[in-house]
């Protein structure tokens, strides 16, 4: 999955290289003075390519169970699954893992059927191995784990379904999720595709290595900590988030979403309050109803990764943000800023912080409840500064503003 993050990256440098040299229809920019006007503008809505994102069996709701085994979970009793098929789990107990062990080749689903089990010290899911594991629900289904978790030999168990492969969660049913630690945490790619999921826990809510993506279902996240976060510390190529449909809403004490490369949007209902809002290297929103409150800033861009510039790209959906008192910022990009649809609703003191080039094509703007074609600049505390100039330079030497120069990302 990593080499296939990578592909992409290097596509997205590309893709941003091509846009800054051509055009792509009748837009808008702005002067120096910071308001629209009429001219040829580019555009990047394909900056991550998530064309092969879901496989026709995460889309799926209801799984094959013609040839199904039914697991029936007991007290203290940890069941191992360590063939390639369909499981039924059904039961209520305390102290019991589903571990999934199977060579990296196959394929489990598990299907959750009226489950609960309440742990003390270990996930109730547990992927040791597999090639990929599937998690559907049927009925109402509650997992928990009530005290501190335990490692396993050198691996820190530390979510209430842990995996070391992908996984994707998906159904008819629901499943409630209650944590010391992390909810759901995968060391490869996590994918959400239906079912409702309510999580509340102390850490991430949902956590991956390389990238969460989700493709519908309703997700209800409350955390001490951040509720999506996409991040592998050894690799800043990969851990992006996608969100394609389906109804979130994140409390979160910390980042409602983090990402160390793209955050990118096309669809769904957001609702989030949060300390910061969206937060990720690049953050692209095609589509989709997000309302966003804040006491920090509400979308913040930084160089969270240096295999892609920074920047901030708003070309559609229908945008919300109110933000708290102070020295706080709606829309902070450490690069670029694009604005060419959609529309944009803003309550703050400092409504825009960008470092680089501005781009206003085709946002409709609304601040603190009147329409604008003009954008300002609040830099450095809020001391209102130009319109659409360069920024400081990014660790690769380009203008940190600009998207990035052929030559592809660093290897």
């Amino acid at each position: 999955m990593k080499r296939k993050i990578a592909a992409t990256l290097i596509a997205l440098t590309m893709i941003l290289s091509l846009a800054a040299c051509g055009t792509t229809g009748t837009s808008g920019t702005v002067t120096a003075s910071g308001t629209k006007t009429t001219t040829n503008a580019q555009t990047t809505s394909t900056a991550l390519d998530t064309s092969a994102e879901f496989t026709d069996r995460d889309l799926e709701q209801t799984a094959d169970t013609s040839n199904a085994t039914t697991l029936t979970v007991s007290d203290g009793q940890d069941i191992t699954i360590s063939e390639e098929g369909v499981y039924i789990v059904t039961g209520g107990v305390k102290n019991a893992t589903v571990i999934v062990d199977v060579p990296d080749t196959d394929k489990v689903q598990i299907v959750l059927s009226d489950v609960t089990i309440t742990n003390e010290s270990a996930p109730a899911i547990y992927v040791k191995s597999a090639d990929k594991v599937f998690i559907t629900t049927t009925g109402a289904n509650k997992l928990t784990v009530s005290g501190e978790f335990e490692a396993d030999d050198d691996t820190n168990l530390d979510a209430v379904i842990f995996s070391k492969e992908d996984i994707t969660l998906n159904g008819t049913g629901s499943l409630t999720i209650t944590s010391t630690a992390n909810g759901i945490s995968s060391k490869d790619d996590l994918k959400i595709t239906g079912g409702t999921i309510t999580i509340d826990c102390a850490e991430d809510a949902l956590e991956a290595n390389d990238s969460i993506a989700i493709a519908d279902g309703n997700v209800t996240i409350k955390t001490d900590k951040d509720g999506l976060h996409a991040e592998y510390d050894e690799d800043d190529s990969v851990g992006y988030i996608y969100i394609a449909g389906g109804t979130i809403n994140i409390t979160a004490a910390d980042d409602a979403i983090h990402a160390t490369t793209v955050v990118k949007i096309v669809g769904g209902t957001l609702k989030i309050s949060a300390h910061e809002g969206i937060e990720g290297t690049l953050i692209q929103i095609n589509d989709g109803t997000i309302d966003i409150t804040a006491s920090d800033d509400a979308i913040n861009a930084g160089q969270k990764s240096k295999q892609i510039s920074v920047g901030v790209e708003i070309n559609g959906g229908d945008i919300t943000i109110n933000m708290g008192q102070g020295d706080t910022d709606a829309v902070d990009s450490n690069g670029y800023l694009t604005l060419a649809g959609g529309t944009l609703t803003i309550n703050a003191q400092s409504p825009f912080d960008y470092d680089g080039q501005l781009s206003f094509t085709g946002t409709k703007l609304i601040v603190n409840g009147t329409e604008t074609t003009s954008v300002s600049n609040q830099m450095m505390g809020g001391e209102a500064a130009g319109f659409g100039g360069k920024g400081s330079m990014n660790p690769g030497g380009q203008p940190q503003g600009e998207p990035p120069q052929s030559g592809g990302p660093r290897k």
